[in-house]
């Protein structure tokens, strides 16, 4: 015993006495429509060496498709909220990209991200990353960066607990969608934020535009607060999925799913899926928040395409009255089981 402990490797030694540092964890939060994958995509452009855990709350993942940069460890959560539904999800997804990420030679990424659901409240999430100790001595939780749509913010404060709860954990927040916005809802939204987070920077961005590197760098908070640990509430939100087999035609689509916004103007949260157009080769995302259905915007051709449209819907509450009126809209163009409830 005496000769083989003598014999160890001295890289093993050396390891056991200077651990990695904690990599660093940037999550970002902002209810739905505010413009986070967009974010993602704007941070992974500047930090290609990123891993990625994406957590949607629909049973039929999406935003994984809307990601430009592929090639990077992504790990999709899907069917529920990290806030309650599949909490219990994250701190084995961590465990497993660490004992990765230990292994492998050369390192196969340097800092971590995670993407929560719009409707997720972030406290479950920090209490993994902050209270759970093997995870504590390994990650290290940099920034917490929540994204708000100026047109829409105040509605989505005053009107769901988990968007005020984003905003109040947020070391930075991010105001989008700002060439959309009046001068009123401006400056409404800009004394909302001096009562609920007063200390906490803030800056305007054109997404597409901006410039995310800083949000890369820099230290992390000195001190943290702990999200007390108590069981987060479910939420009343619910999901459904279109599956259509064969291309649309954009102006029917864009009819019926704008008939749906007008109809459904309470309930209906958010819109977000990728579709085939009959006038297009390439597939195309769709998105609607606050009423409001944006024109459809290419995506790459890519290998695992598989030429079926796939859209998400997002209710505050039952989606039955939703599914009915898709059936309605789409007839006998669609699968028997083409609308899937969540």
């Amino acid at each position: 015993m005496l000769c083989s402990e003598s014999h160890k490797p001295v890289t093993s030694v050396k390891n056991a006495m200077n651990p990695p540092a904690p990599l660093p964890v940037i999550v970002l939060t902002g209810f739905l429509g505010s413009g986070k994958t967009t974010l993602l995509n704007r941070l992974l452009a500047e930090g290609p060496r990123t891993a990625v855990i994406i957590n949607e709350f629909g049973g039929t993942p999406v935003d994984q498709q809307l990601i430009e940069r592929q090639g990077m460890p992504m790990t999709v959560l899907a069917g529920g909220c990290l806030c309650c539904q599949i909490k219990g999800a994250l701190a084995p997804t961590l465990r497993n990209l660490w004992m990765a990420w230990q292994r492998a030679e050369p390192k196969p990424f340097e800092r971590m991200i995670i993407e929560a659901s719009g409707i997720a409240s972030p406290e479950p999430i920090l209490d993994t990353l902050l209270r759970d100790r093997w995870l504590a001595s390994r990650y290290r939780l940099e920034r917490i960066i929540t994204t708000l749509a100026i047109p829409s913010a105040i509605n989505q404060l005053d009107s769901f607990a988990e968007a005020r709860a984003q905003v109040v954990w947020a070391d930075t927040l991010l105001l989008t969608h700002d060439d959309l916005a009046d001068a009123d809802q401006k400056h409404e939204l800009a004394e909302h934020l001096r009562v609920i987070a007063p200390a906490t920077p803030q800056t305007t961005a054109l997404l597409g535009q901006y410039d995310a590197a800083p949000l890369l760098s820099g230290t992390s908070p000195a001190l943290r607060r702990l999200p007390n640990g108590d069981p987060t509430p479910q939420h009343g939100f619910q999901s459904l999925s279109l599956h259509l087999e064969h291309p649309q035609s954009w102006p029917r689509l864009q009819t019926a799913l704008q008939g749906l916004l007008d109809r459904h103007p309470l309930d209906l949260l958010r819109i977000k899926g990728v579709v085939y157009l009959s006038d297009r080769n390439e597939p195309v995302v769709i998105q609607a928040a606050d009423k409001r259905l944006y024109p459809p915007a290419s995506l790459p051709a890519r290998a695992f395409d598989d030429q079926r449209s796939r859209l998400v819907f997002i209710t505050r509450d039952s989606a039955e009255a939703l599914a009915e009126d898709l059936h309605d809209a789409f007839g006998s163009s669609i699968s028997k089981n083409a609308i899937r409830l969540h």
